[in-house]
């Protein structure tokens, strides 16, 4: 019985899997990015109801449907673009959106800090444009739970057009429009990842729902800010392993003998904090004075 039920399990996290990560040939209403001659990127989907207009030209669909990926294709001006189906690292940067989304280099960090597993039931909050609620449901796979709270509706309304056209069908996934800080109320939850600019005010219904052991992560752009947070859970007391961090990515140029550095380089964009719930009733830990 036992091990019907885990084949079961494990045949219906596939099929969510295969649903959203796809191989073989690129199929109509698939997302995918082109790339110019100076690997320029260009978020598309393979509608067949119109072509798709690119820099000054326009590509028909049907040239596109039914090849492998990585094939080059030409638009009508002439300009030759390569064609794959689109990483994380291509796809969040290019994603519709209002708001500034949180980018590859912080969301890779985020995942590995909040110590992200398949199954895990994870609560977010500040959802924007989708682009970490794709990342964390990638992460927690069919198996796993996420309830996203976002405040505003044109927000939510964005990140679930998001997430449908260009992650794919999201069944473990639950969007609510509330405020995080008074309306938390699930239970034994694993992960609480906190996108708000002011998290402190969710450390005590933070804490409620996590169960002991579980993680709270949230995401800052100042330091301000992380003094503030970082505060808040000394002075809560029950929470530990309190640790702030930032990601600084400096990308190279390498053309013939030239080997460099690139001019950008993508320092500062947010500090990841993250502490764990002890368990009920554990205030005297060991700490330095």
């Amino acid at each position: 019985m036992e091990l019907d039920r885990q084949y079961q399990l494990t045949r219906t996290s596939l099929i969510h899997m295969d649903n959203n990560y796809r191989r073989g040939p690129l199929a109509a209403d698939e997302p995918v990015v082109l790339l110019d001659r100076k690997d320029r990127e260009y978020l598309s989907r393979l509608d067949q109801r119109r072509p798709i207009a690119i820099r000054g030209g326009k590509i028909a669909v049907d040239e596109i449907i039914g090849h492998d990926e990585g094939i080059v294709v030409r638009s009508s001006v002439n300009e030759p673009f390569l064609v794959f189906r689109p990483s994380l690292p291509q796809l969040i940067p290019n994603l519709p959106r209002t708001a500034q989304v949180i980018y590859p280099k912080d969301i890779g960090p985020i995942l590995i800090w909040a110590d992200l597993f398949p199954g895990a039931r994870v609560v977010e909050a500040g959802v924007g444009a989708g682009a970490l609620s794709m990342a964390l449901l990638r992460a927690i796979g069919g198996e796993g739970r996420l309830i996203s709270y976002e405040l505003r509706e044109d927000f939510s309304e964005m990140a679930q057009q998001n997430v449908s056209r260009y992650f794919g069908p999201s069944p473990n996934w639950t969007i609510k429009l509330g405020d995080v800080a008074t309306e938390l109320a699930e239970t034994d939850i694993d992960r609480v990842v906190l996108d708000l600019p002011e998290p402190w005010h969710v450390i005590e219904r933070a804490w409620r729902v996590l169960r002991p052991g579980g993680i709270l992560l949230c995401y800052l752009p100042t330091v301000l800010q992380v003094k503030n947070l970082v505060d808040a859970l000394h002075d809560d007391k029950r929470f530990a392993c309190i640790e702030t961090s930032e990601s600084l990515m400096r990308f190279w140029h390498f053309k013939g003998m030239s080997a460099r550095p690139q001019h950008r380089m993508v320092a500062h964009t947010g500090f990841i904090t993250s502490a764990k719930r002890l368990a009920d009733g554990q205030k005297d830990i060991p700490r330095a004075p």
